[in-house]
């Protein structure tokens, strides 16, 4: 069976495909490729290197421009046109890939799907319903379809560029890189490629690998306004804030209608406390987007930063109502509430952030804060144990937790909590709250150690003095009556 099987194989290899990377493209296979948004730098070196098997008449050439095609890529299909008769192409693909081109995707989507029904094989049509997918968000029905692209036509290099982005979507560094490097084996000279591989490192988190890919794409084609927005992404992610602020301006100044580079890099700005020009942007933004709920988050973040509440609060507000699902931003409305003393919607919307993330302990932390603020010590001493549970190596639950058992009285319990918070961080806070529970508790000379201590950690803070000095009056004074 084995020796039939690899017989069969070889005959097979040898049946040349109706596909074949060596044969001559014509009108339809390279519709469907502007379809499916390829690249002119891609289709110029496919023209070039295969040739057409039709003539560049007025009508064609006015359907491939209507699809997307540039000045360069007519000019070449010009110089190698075929001397055979006229023909037109397939009037139903030309319609859905000028259909793509001016982003009418469910209108196109619909005639490449028919098309597929009566050719089922044809790799540059599944190369354009997987583009048309990928722009609605349709990541798996685009893996699927740039697959079957691939498999019907594996030298096409493009294909490989996709794979690789919709991996780099669900977060697969090795396969985007994977698939990188394989349309890169096909077409050094590819600038998405290199783009592609440069996301796989980022992805990864090879922060300087990704830059030299970014730089290399950018060596190739310069006016990539894509590329230099992610490398303000990568540039972000390594801190370096004023690096990221100059790539997404000059993202902008190649393309300023992207929302996304906008909400960018206003949130960087925010970073770095420049909220008149933070706010700008993140307009700008919401103007492109107004039903994007990120933007508002973040201009409600930078209101807030700038001490600007009320505004702030409007902010949130307008998120929840158009977007209720909207799963970020309550713990930060809740600040905002806390920062106006308005200690009601503040332990609501904290409330709601614990139950959009109940696993979070900084979540039950700040509403443990928030309820000890309004003197709601036992729902807080509830809220505060969560906390400790889902991180007992927290020194600040500790604390807190803490401060609401002194708070109720619970001394034992209290003073095993903030020795435990000096335990895990020996600040001059918490050994001044150990002095306070130690005080509670009677035990006036281990009190005075520990407040000795936070005195010494921190001689700048004159509460520590005062009390220290108070405590060791007291101490004299019950030493002359005894």
């Amino acid at each position: 069976m084995r020796r039939v099987f690899l017989l069969f194989g070889l005959i097979l290899a040898a049946v040349p495909s109706l596909t074949a990377e060596n044969a001559q493209l014509d009108c339809a296979h390279i519709l469907a490729w502007l379809a499916g948004g390829a690249s002119n730098h891609v289709l110029t070196a496919v023209v070039a290197s295969r040739g057409v098997d039709f003539p560049l008449s007025v009508a064609v050439k006015n359907e491939l421009t209507a699809a997307g095609a540039r000045p360069e890529l007519i000019d070449l299909l010009r110089k190698v046109q075929s001397t055979k008769k006229q023909i037109a192409c397939p009037a139903r693909l030309a319609e859905a890939a000028a259909d793509s081109y001016q982003k009418r995707f469910d209108d196109a989507g619909e005639i490449v799907s028919a098309l597929l029904e009566e050719d089922a094989n044809n790799g540059a049509l599944h190369f354009a319903l997987g583009y048309i997918d990928q722009q609605q968000g349709l990541w798996d029905d685009a893996f699927d379809e740039y697959t079957n692209s691939k498999n019907a036509e594996p030298g096409f290099s493009e294909v490989h560029d996709r794979l690789a982005l919709v991996f780099y979507q669900g977060d697969d560094g090795d396969n985007t890189i994977g698939e990188a490097r394989t349309a890169l084996s096909m077409d050094f000279d590819d600038p998405e490629a290199y783009r592609m591989l440069a996301l796989g490192h980022y992805a990864n988190g090879q922060y300087e690998a990704a830059m030299n890919a970014f730089r290399e794409s950018l060596t190739r084609d310069p006016q990539n306004a894509e590329s230099y927005y992610e490398m303000g992404l990568v540039a972000k992610d390594q801190g370096s804030a004023a690096e990221a602020v100059q790539y997404f301006r000059k993202s902008l100044e190649l393309n300023p209608k992207r929302w996304q580079v906008h909400n960018s890099l206003g949130a960087v700005l925010g970073q770095r406390k420049l909220f008149d020009e933070a706010i700008a942007e993140l307009k700008k933004a919401k103007a492109l987007a107004p039903t994007e709920p990120s933007v508002r988050e973040n201009l409600a973040n930078i209101y807030f930063g700038k001490g600007d509440y009320d505004k702030a609060i409007s902010e949130y507000r307008e998120l929840f109502h158009t977007d209720p699902n909207w799963r970020h931003g309550h713990d930060s409305l809740a600040r905002a509430y806390m920062a106006k003393d308005e200690y009601a919607p503040a332990i609501a919307e904290m409330k709601l952030a614990v139950e959009a993330d109940p696993a979070s302990a900084g979540q039950h932390r700040a509403l443990g804060q928030l309820l000890l603020a309004a003197d709601q010590q036992a729902d807080a001493v509830r809220e505060l144990r969560v906390a400790v549970e889902l991180d007992p190596a927290s020194a600040a639950s500790h604390y807190s937790l803490g401060t609401g058992l002194l708070e109720t009285n619970q001394l034992p319990a209290a003073l095993i909590e903030f020795q435990e918070a000096v335990r895990l961080e020996p600040s001059a806070e918490h050994h001044y709250a150990l002095a306070a529970c130690l005080m509670n508790m009677g035990r006036d000379s281990e009190a005075l150690s520990e407040m000795q201590t936070a005195t010494r950690l921190d001689p700048e803070k004159q509460l520590y003095h005062a009390r220290e000095e108070e405590l060791m009056r007291l101490m004299r004074l019950g030493t002359k009556q005894q």
